[in-house]
């Protein structure tokens, strides 16, 4: 049975900006924390125990997590999508910067659009959302040819390639939330999803780890903890099983608008907690893409359905 979706409360509103800021501090959390764990390993770890605490809450709650309901084929889809994503985001930012990777990602809602668009009855794109979509990508052209002719070529000579993963992240993201919107996982638990995605997520980072050589870890030390824990708790649990409450329970497009708060933090604690470059030429592309977004994300006057 569809569930009724509600416009935004003032709770719904400030746990939006609260999430939006917990993921714009994740890219600065693992790159604080890659030195002593590569940021691969680090995303692995953190799939592996917010899966298993996830599952814990399920057992919880009593939610079947085995039901014949058609989810099985899409949730292994979406989250190999899922894994691949982060796998992508994890190799990117050892050669771009934390505020790059977040703005990057945060294009992922237009590639969303543009997949509705052509997968899903009632989904089509509106003038308004056309042109969100074309001043996202100029954004996007506009950033990317920052990285190729980086001035911080010093601290990221490959930055351009860091942007790139970047963006292949979002468009996978993108695919990742149509494969969802599309099939027997929008009806499906939250829960559900997630654990379909942390799953396959574990499995894939940790099996990259292990293949290249790259799961040893350093001497622990009291901020890398903190990194760790902020990671498991906060981004693999918390903020996704939250945001699916927020997608199950209040209008889609209505949440989605808020996503661009997303890429604003990530810029501000990039550049504020890592001293990170922030150039005009990157600010000009950020602010298109944001703009877009806004854009491709705000709300149709028409009545909503969620």
């Amino acid at each position: 049975m569809s569930v009724a979706r509600k416009p935004l409360d003032g709770l719904a509103t400030s746990i939006i900006i609260i999430l939006c800021f917990c993921w714009g501090l994740q890219q600065v959390a693992i790159k604080v924390a890659a030195p002593v764990i590569s940021p691969v390993m680090q995303i692995g770890l953190r799939s592996a125990i917010a899966g298993a605490m996830v599952l814990a809450f399920m057992v919880w709650r009593g939610i079947p997590l085995f039901r014949r309901d058609g989810t099985w084929w899409p949730g292994l889809l979406s989250g190999a999508l899922f894994g691949l994503e982060f796998l992508l985001i994890a190799i990117g930012l050892g050669y771009t910067s934390a505020s790059h990777m977040a703005v990057f990602i945060y294009t992922a809602p237009i590639f969303t659009a543009l997949g509705l668009h052509f997968r899903v009855a009632g989904e089509k794109l509106s003038l308004r959302q056309w042109l969100g979509v074309v001043i996202a990508f100029g954004g996007v052209l506009a950033a990317f040819a920052e990285g190729l002719f980086a001035t911080s070529a010093d601290q990221y000579p490959l930055m351009w390639l860091g942007d790139f993963l970047g963006v292949m992240a979002g468009l996978l993201w993108g695919l990742t939330t149509v494969v969802i919107r599309a099939s027997a996982l929008s009806e499906a638990p939250p829960t559900k999803t997630l654990i379909y995605q942390l799953a396959m997520a574990t499995i894939i980072l940790l099996a990259f780890a292990v293949l290249t050589d790259i799961h040893h870890v350093g001497p622990m030390t009291p901020l890398v903890w903190s990194s760790l824990i902020f990671q498991v708790l906060v981004v693999g649990f918390a903020s996704l099983m939250l945001w699916f409450w927020l997608l199950r329970h209040y209008l889609a497009s209505r949440v989605s608008v808020f996503t661009f708060l997303t890429p604003v933090f990530g810029i501000g604690l990039g550049v504020w907690l890592l001293d990170e470059p922030f150039t005009p030429g990157f600010a000009i592309g950020a602010a298109l893409i944001v703009l877009g977004i806004t854009f491709v994300n705000w709300p149709q006057r028409r009545r909503e359905r969620g």
